[in-house]
């Protein structure tokens, strides 16, 4: 235990309990009777507290796990910490607290312990950057709405008040084939009455053969008919509340996938799932917690009624697409990879338990595979690459790297297993794109000297009056574009050789590449005044990174490979991480493969996007649905030259690839690899053994 690093002052041994935290994944060992409060501060783990510890704000709240965590190699109990506080019942009767929330100030640690960190208690906030993307899209839902006049009902033409909506719907707009649920049937009576007989229906049609739903009433004459896109990735969720009457997109709004809790990458989760019972339950509640949370955020952002919302479409990988219908997604976490369905899905809402309109529907597209999900087949929904005539890849980058590369001829789908070191994870000084984290970093390659800037504020770091600008925010770590564009410099500059390596010669250069035991660091902030943290790259962090963007990287050749070619024509990075990164260090890093980087563009959030497509167009669906179908599917698990293609792209930007387009724009520097260096980075040969 290093009690210098923690800077807690309390007696430490090994068998103090372990607490983690998570997102930020801080871990350290703690006297018991410890308050969480006190150990986040010690660990730098980021929870707001006004109030300073005395149970008033209420801004210090989180949640215990509960469960076995392999990944974490600890058993969290809610039994591990003290039982509520008189303090923590005096605020719940006061302003109410949530039975599953704590106030970390009035926690002690009795135990190993995960505990999560809700966004809402973060100083930090998510910046969740899954924007509605502008485009042109056929306007034409599966829900309409219809104003009608129904006839009274007269003695002498018996006749039911149903019979006669039924009636009027087919005069007045010739729809036919119509049915109903009890929950319509329920206030049809009130609302004719109290609409004097005129009231507006929202008719949802049906699949082919299956007619027409009337999904809702009101009295009178109602204009207000939404729609929501939602994109339940594995790390955030995005959802778009949209006009379908106009297809305007009317809010937005994201928050964090509150599964992180059970583990940061899919796998994880999956493994929780197989280690406790009941565990699936746990993830479908949590993850239709948070869409119905985004329901009536970007409801009462846009001011209308919940039960305006007749329609929701949902993508998502397929655990993510598993476990929010409920689904134990067991079977995904090893060969052969079945999905319990692939195929699209159109049931009512409330199957799901989201508390929208009680006649709402839902409609969820196809997967492609067992590790290509709904979000790859809306992310082909809303590129096209079936309807191109020249070579198109397409990529979502994220957690798991989702990979589309063909044209109208051709298509072929994989998924590579890029891990969380994108979005911050497993990076020493890693965050989530939030205000203060780097995002942008150039390196003098004379000097050494960094610039960079921070989410959050428009100067570099090398204007004046960026410290003030920065004040209130501080710089409080590296994002994932920051960290792409931070290695790729590192590499231009010399600091690290093509395989990676750290080049301690530096040292003599810059006080920014400092020794730490048997490799070397490059330091890109260090605070005179205490006032932040430190914020460098390590040798790990490069590490992680390189297997980050080779796995990628391999994936995209294993398809060139079927297809056999070796480079597309154009590349479409979507996703909240591949939306932000700058193209050319993506290229430079051997993120993806060589291409004129006049053709290399940002898809913005194209699976989401693909929602807003079908959400709007119902012949998009049946679009969608056959297209699927077509694409040919690589399991990247089983092809024999996969770890090939993985070691090579180790490398920076590659092994063996040319990158012949690249260097028309940028200068790479000369090979230098570990021969050269040194096995330690030293600039010394290695020594001989025996």
């Amino acid at each position: 235990m290093r009690q210098a690093a923690l800077g807690y002052t309390g007696m430490m041994t090994e068998q103090n309990p372990l607490i983690v935290f998570t997102p930020s994944g801080k871990r350290g060992r703690f006297a018991m009777g410890t308050p969480v409060l006190t150990a986040a501060r010690q660990l730098g783990v980021d929870i707001d507290s006004v109030c300073g510890g005395r149970a008033i704000c209420g801004r210090c709240q989180i949640n215990i796990g509960e469960g076995e965590f392999a990944k974490h190699g600890i058993t969290s109990l809610a039994s591990h910490v003290n039982a509520r506080t008189e303090t923590e019942a005096r605020y719940d009767r006061i302003k109410g607290l949530a039975s599953d929330r704590r106030l970390s100030c009035q926690t002690r640690i009795e135990g190993d312990l995960v505990v999560d960190v809700p966004p809402e208690s973060q100083v930090h906030k998510q910046v969740v950057r899954k924007e509605a993307d502008t485009r042109v899209i056929a306007l034409d839902p599966a829900t309409h709405l219809y104003y009608i006049e129904v006839e009274e009902p007269d003695m002498h033409k018996p006749s039911s008040d149903l019979e006669r909506v039924y009636g009027a719907l087919k005069s007045q707009w010739d729809i036919e084939n119509l049915s109903t649920d009890l929950g319509v049937l329920a206030g049809l009576q009130k609302a004719l009455r109290k609409g004097e007989w005129k009231i507006t229906c929202a008719v949802f049609s049906r699949p082919a053969g299956g007619g027409n739903r009337l999904a809702a009433i009101w009295p009178g004459y109602h204009d207000n008919l939404f729609g929501l896109a939602i994109d339940v990735g594995s790390t955030t969720i995005a959802a778009h509340l949209t006009n379908l009457s106009s297809g305007e997109v009317a809010a937005s709004a994201g928050l964090m996938n509150p599964q992180i809790r059970f583990g940061e990458d899919l796998m994880s989760r999956v493994s929780y799932v197989m280690m406790n019972a009941g565990g699936e339950k746990e993830l479908t509640s949590a993850i239709r917690g948070a869409l119905n949370e985004l329901a009536k955020a970007v409801a009462k952002q846009a001011g209308i009624e919940i039960t305006d919302i007749l329609e929701v479409v949902l993508v998502g990988n397929p655990v993510m697409h598993h476990l929010f219908l409920g689904i134990d997604p067991t079977e995904l976490g090893g060969a052969p990879f079945a999905l319990a369905d692939g195929l699209a899905l159109t049931f009512p809402a409330r199957d799901m338990g989201l508390h929208l309109n009680h006649g709402a529907f839902a409609y969820v597209l196809p997967c492609i595979a067992g590790h290509v999900g709904a979000d790859a087949a809306a992310m082909a929904l809303s590129e096209a690459p079936h309807e191109s005539d020249e070579i198109m890849l397409c990529v979502d980058v994220g957690t798991n790297a989702e990979i589309i590369l063909g044209s109208k001829q051709r298509l072929l789908a994989c998924s590579s297993p890029t891990g969380p070191a994108f979005e911050g994870a497993q990076i020493s000084c890693g965050q989530r794109a939030a205000p203060g984290a780097i995002e942008r970093l150039r390196i003098d390659p004379a000097t050494l000297e960094p610039r960079y800037k921070v989410i959050g504020c428009d100067l570099w770091s090398d204007e004046a009056g960026f410290e003030q600008a920065v004040a209130d925010t501080g710089v409080t770590g590296i994002c994932g574009s920051g960290i792409i564009e931070a290695i790729a410099e590192m590499y231009l500059a010399g600091i690290i050789s093509q395989d990676g390596l750290m080049d301690g010669g530096f040292a003599v250069r810059s006080p920014r590449i400092e020794s730490y035991k048997r490799t070397f660091n490059y330091i890109i902030r260090q605070p005179t005044d205490n006032s932040g943290p430190i914020i460098r790259i390590t040798q790990n962090d490069v590490r992680a990174i390189q297997m980050a963007k080779a796995a990628l990287y391999a994936g995209v050749r294993l398809l060139m490979d079927k297809l056999g070619i070796d480079a597309p024509d154009k590349i479409r990075l979507a996703g909240a991480f591949g939306s932000h990164i700058d193209m050319k260090y993506a290229m430079i890093l051997g993120l993806i493969p060589d291409c004129d980087l006049a053709r290399v563009q940002s898809a913005g959030n194209a699976a989401g996007t693909g929602a807003r497509i079908a959400l709007l167009n119902k012949a998009a669906r049946d679009e969608i649905e056959k297209l699927v179908r077509r694409i040919e599917k690589i399991e990247t698990a089983v092809e024999p030259m996969f770890q090939q293609h993985l070691v090579e792209a180790m490398a920076i930007p590659h092994k063996t690839a040319a990158f012949t387009e690249l260097k028309k724009v940028v200068t790479l520097p000369p090979p230098k690899t570990v021969e050269t260096l040194g096995a330690d980075g030293s600039g010394r040969p290695p020594r001989r053994r025996g």
